[in-house]
């Protein structure tokens, strides 16, 4: 119990970064309707199935994103 204690102030900034970008990686697959590749369907199971590594979001935004 003392070790998480320890890690808290370490934890809380961490998960509240990681909800903030899979948030607006959610957001931004939402509101938009053309993707370099798979559709928005696979990117919402990437993104949540990978969220807690920051994988999921950084796939998207690197090879799933559209520049436009």
């Amino acid at each position: 119990m003392d070790k998480i204690l320890e890690l808290l102030p370490f934890l809380i900034p961490l998960v509240i970064a990681e909800l903030a970008v899979v948030g607006y990686t959610l957001y931004h697959i939402f509101t938009h309707s053309t993707y370099k590749r798979g559709s928005r369907a696979l990117w919402v199971v990437i993104t949540l199935v990978f969220m807690n590594t920051f994988i999921g979001p950084i796939l998207y935004f690197l090879i799933g994103k559209e520049d436009a």
